[in-house]
């Protein structure tokens, strides 16, 4: 196992930030922090990076345990100030170039019991205040990749069938094969990977969709997609063309709606953790791009928080299509963890926009708008797919064409 972990720390730091000699890396980052347990595999990640040439490593650590107490009694408005004394270092070294990495791995129930809005309040305070910088990252000015590892609470989650001495253990299997991190050669395993999802992405381009039509028990949805956009999958270059991943496990192939182009009812089929809090049972109704009706089954504060943080937050950011047989999806696990669960399955993201359209990358914020796309603080994935998802894509000579049946392409398209 630990041979196999030094691999993954290898693999993260090769083919997710693809740090370059003489390259900062920030290991841990916002409300990303590296936990106490992880301190083994982050010291892999360290030495990884300084074999990769790193001028500089810096890890930000983080403990739960703290993190919930702080939430539940502590003063928040210190708990801010304490989150603009992180962003000074994180900004110094993104002005030397540092690419970043995190390591989410969020115990499921970590706030049972914490009052929503304490919850709220806290993860705004946090989002807020790293609103720029994040900006900037997922606008690929900085390289950045999520890669996880496993903590007890987590474990105990997902493998609570399991006795207790072998939970850890098992996640651990469970991380390394959804990252393909088990094979002789796991970088050249991830070259051939990123060719394919690229290939996938290369056909929906040539498609010229419109709007995306999905039909499931549950759902019947229109998503008309931005104005020049284009489908992305792993391997994209940074604005320096240096190319990165910035999701290890991935499998999915994405694009940006339009903000107001989102019609009729979607249905969630698997349980969503959200900072710590579990929600289940999701239904949305929208109309012209707004949600106007939300609900769920478990967890109703907790989207009430996500959806009303923002007005942003009232419309999607991203659609991103994933095969039922994708590998991670054939594991047949829920993991409680976004990372893992959205390689799973089709899905959606409620708030923030990838600027995936033609020229994004260079649109000032007051221009997102008149492109279709989303600004909003929060960007939060949540699971569509299923063995009953169709989706057809209306495209712009009028046609129509299958691209999901059953929740697997179609006619072997790609």
């Amino acid at each position: 196992m630990t041979d196999l972990q030094r691999k993954y720390a290898d693999l993260i730091v090769r083919i997710g930030v693809n740090l370059q000699p003489g390259q900062p890396l920030v290991i841990g980052f916002g409300r990303r922090q590296v936990y106490p347990e992880h301190i083994e595999f982050a010291r892999k990640l360290v030495a990884a990076a300084y074999d990769a040439g790193a001028s500089f490593v810096q890890v930000d650590w983080g403990d739960e345990w703290w993190q919930r107490e702080t939430v539940a009694r502590g003063d928040l408005s210190l708990l801010r100030e304490r989150a603009k004394w992180q962003l000074a270092w994180v900004e110094k070294l993104a002005k030397l170039g540092a690419a970043y990495i995190a390591i989410p791995a969020s115990d499921p129930n970590l706030y049972n019991g914490v009052p929503a809005d304490r919850v709220e309040t806290a993860e705004r305070a946090i989002r807020e205040t790293f609103r720029a910088f994040d900006n900037e990252r997922t606008s690929d000015i900085h390289r950045w990749t999520l890669a996880s590892a496993p903590t007890t609470a987590w474990a105990d989650a997902v493998h609570g069938e399991l006795p207790k001495t072998e939970r850890l253990n098992a996640l651990w299997q469970d991380i390394l094969k959804a990252a393909r991190a088990t094979g002789d050669d796991p970088i050249a395993d991830w070259e051939n990977h990123i060719q394919n999802l690229q290939r996938r992405a290369q056909w929906l381009n040539g498609l010229r969709i419109r709007t995306l039509r999905y039909r499931a028990p549950g759902t019947d949805l229109a998503i008309e997609l931005a104005e020049g956009h284009y489908f992305a999958a792993a391997g994209h270059p940074d604005r320096k063309g240096v190319r990165f991943v910035a999701n290890i496990p991935t499998e999915e192939v994405y694009t940006a709606p339009k903000k107001t182009g989102v019609h009729g009812t979607v249905t969630s089929t698997m349980p969503l953790n959200h900072n710590g809090s579990l929600i289940e049972g999701i239904r949305l109704r929208f109309e012209r791009g707004r949600i106007v009706e939300y609900s769920a089954e478990k967890g109703q504060d907790a989207l009430q928080g996500i959806i009303e943080a923002d007005e942003g937050s009232h419309y999607l950011g991203e659609v991103a299509l994933v095969p039922i047989d994708s590998p991670i999806a054939e594991m047949n696990q829920i993991f409680y963890n976004t990372l893992f669960d959205e390689n799973a399955s089709c899905h959606l993201a409620i708030g923030r926009a990838y600027p995936l359209v033609a020229g994004g990358h260079d649109l000032a914020a007051n221009e997102w708008e008149g492109r279709g796309l989303n600004d909003s603080l929060m960007h939060v994935d949540f699971m569509i797919g299923s063995a009953d998802l169709d989706i057809d894509a209306e495209l712009f000579d009028g046609s129509t064409v299958p691209v999901f049946r059953k929740g697997r392409w179609a006619n072997g398209a790609v």
